[in-house]
């Protein structure tokens, strides 16, 4: 059986204005911050978190290192 791993992953659905109402007030930003972490960083509701408080997230290019070179 294969493991998907990802269902039980919370994720921010921006086209959904209950769940845009929850993420700001979780979160404590405004919906213009959720919407620009949410474009940055994907819809995994962790890594908008992480975003938000000014973390690094966690792209392949950040785990590399990846300069741009």
């Amino acid at each position: 059986m294969a493991a998907t791993g990802n269902t039980a992953t919370p994720r921010i659905d921006m086209q959904d204005a209950a769940q845009r109402a929850r993420w700001t007030r979780e979160f404590n930003v405004t919906d213009d911050q959720l919407e620009q972490a949410v474009s940055k960083v994907g819809e995994v509701a962790a890594d908008v978190e992480l975003y938000l408080k000014g973390s690094r997230s966690s792209t392949n290019s950040d785990a590399t290192g990846d300069t741009g070179s």
